[in-house]
């Protein structure tokens, strides 16, 4: 339960700290006092989206705190979870600054807004008009079957479960999409992978190719080179003999001149040298001759090569063999890919049977609860002084599954005996709602564990003996746990263990709005307010004395 809200320069409240008891409590106040702050405040203790617009002009930014009972809950495995310390009394945070920032703490701990909002989910619900609207919904009636039918767990886990396998039927789209765009390309791709392993690009030197060829295109005049410089240098008078005979007669002088004796070594360097060119010359010259079939074989691949790296727009055997390792590659992802998708169709079909007997479970036990449910709502509306009403849950097999399993359901209403039941939107008026709303809500709470439900004018659109129904029902409601209800109704007020009133004034040209608890006299008061308005009589207070008796 809450015990206490403290609320911070937010709209027209400048700071204001309000104790909560256990029981049920009203809020009343003029429309326009401020209520609404209260409920926006709360809202953000929720996690909800921040309007910076409530922002006051007393600071830069609005804190909104709350202290919650959380003790007996179970929620010690969150706690650990999200690596926040517990405590029996949780503090709840919120600020927002002008800056446009908001900022959320647990136990004075930052954590994110998804955080807040679970741990706050568990703790407070809050009712508005809006939710009397969502009845309308057919999830939403579907939603508040399960929760009154004890499914909820199971409808939960099966929502979870049909997630992912939608993600995964995704998925299967998407790697199919893939397979045909490669199969699609398949056919070119391998033509062309082909192509290059027919080059043998690894064990064939396509530039000494190049070069054999550009010798061979040029044999004769290479020859007549070769000839050239071999009796150039073997001659009878070439340059090896002449050298031979500068050689002889340097040497017998050797001894006689040190710098001539290296000079002579030199010499004899050269005639090595020379010696060595001429005899490779010779063999060069000889081993000119090429096979012609030799020759045209040469001359295919060079061409075949040339034709590739054209048509690819490459420069280079490397680069070659880099696309011809990424074709290769594709081929290799086509085959995995072929392979991911036969897995993953035969887990979908799996799963798909699985969820079919899961959904069909679910939707037998929401069968078999349904009459038990709207015999414990029909007693509900009864306490409410719907006697003549009547309210059913139409549920049907659908053809297809979704993520409620495989049930279709219509919440059925009428308003009166003899006439048949219709969609609940059709039939009920806004008061009617209100109070399905809340025999709704006053069994989900005996069912599910809340500590804390605010009820945001439930009793719109009802009065009289009505209205005391409906205070005489949150009343009961607050024995087992925290209520609190915004009302304009003095048979609700009446009923309250816990009275505040929110009210507005001006001071020094600022107006501001203020929440008061009242004491056993006041309540009086404000009671017999609501039933008279301003001016108040004896009258008046003696009723509100019996109303709150």
């Amino acid at each position: 339960m809450i015990t206490s809200l403290r609320i911070e320069n937010f709209a027209l409240i400048d700071q204001t700290n309000i104790q909560f008891s256990k029981g049920f409590t009203v809020i009343t106040g003029e429309t326009g006092s401020g209520k609404s702050i209260l409920l926006n405040a709360l809202n953000l203790i929720l996690g909800e989206r921040a309007n910076f617009s409530v922002i006051g002009d007393r600071k830069d930014k609005s804190i909104v705190e709350a202290h919650i009972e959380i003790a007996d809950f179970g929620l010690s495995a969150f706690f650990e979870r999200e690596e926040l310390d517990y405590f029996d009394t949780c503090i709840v945070r919120r600020e927002i600054s002008k800056q446009g920032r908001s900022r959320a703490f647990i136990n004075d701990t930052p954590v994110q807004l998804s955080t807040l909002k679970e741990l706050s989910s568990q703790l407070i619900h809050i009712h508005s008009q809006y939710n009397t609207l969502e009845l309308k919904d057919l999830n939403h009636q579907l939603n508040i079957l399960d929760s009154l039918a004890g499914n909820k767990s199971l409808a939960d886990r099966f929502k979870s479960d049909f997630s992912a396998y939608v993600r995964e039927k995704r998925e299967l789209k998407n790697l199919q999409s893939q397979l045909a765009e490669l199969a699609s390309t398949a056919d070119y791709n391998q033509f062309q992978l082909n192509e290059l392993l027919e080059l043998n690009l690894d064990n064939i030197d396509f530039e000494k190719i190049q070069s054999d060829l550009k010798a061979a295109e040029n044999s004769e005049e290479l020859q007549a080179c070769y000839a050239e410089l071999s009796e150039g240098l073997n001659d009878d008078d070439g340059i090896i003999e002449r050298l031979e005979r500068i050689k002889n007669h340097l040497s017998r002088f050797v001894s006689v001149d040190e710098r001539l004796a290296e000079l002579n070594d030199r010499v004899n360097s050269c005639l090595i040298e020379l010696k060595d060119v001429a005899i490779e010359a010779e063999d060069k010259q000889e081993g000119m001759e090429i096979d012609p079939e030799q020759l045209e074989e040469l001359s295919e691949k060079m061409n075949a090569f040339n034709r590739v790296l054209y048509k690819h727009n490459v420069q280079t055997q490397a680069e070659l063999i880099d696309l011809r390792n990424e074709l290769d590659s594709g081929a290799a992802n086509s085959e995995e890919l072929e392979l991911k998708v036969k897995n993953l169709s035969e887990r979908l079909a799996k799963d798909q049977k699985e969820l079919e007997k899961r959904a069909d479970e679910l939707h037998q036990k929401r069968v078999k609860a349904a009459p038990q449910i709207e015999k414990q709502l029909q007693s509900a509306l009864n306490e409410l002084k719907l006697v003549d009403t009547e309210l059913k849950f139409k549920i049907t097999r659908s053809e297809e599954l979704n993520e409620t399993g495989a049930s279709r359901i219509e919440m059925l209403f009428s308003p009166n005996k003899g006439i048949e039941p219709v969609p609940i939107h059709r039939a009920a008026s806004g008061g009617e709602l209100s109070r399905v709303m809340l025999a709704l809500q006053s069994l989900m709470a005996s069912k599910t564990k809340l500590q804390t439900v605010l009820f945001d004018e439930i009793d719109t659109g009802v009065s009289g003996d009505v209205a005391q129904k409906v205070g005489n029902t949150l009343e009961k409601m607050g024995q087992g746990m925290q209520v609190i209800a915004i009302t304009h109704l003095p048979q609700v007020a009446a009923k309250g263990k816990q009275h505040f009133r929110v009210s507005k004034s001006t001071q020094a040209g600022k107006t501001q709005s203020q929440v008061v608890e009242l004491l056993d006299s006041e309540r009086v008061e404000e009671v017999a307010r609501l039933m008279s308005g301003d001016t108040i009589n004896e009258a008046a207070l003696e009723n509100a004395r019996a109303l709150m008796s």
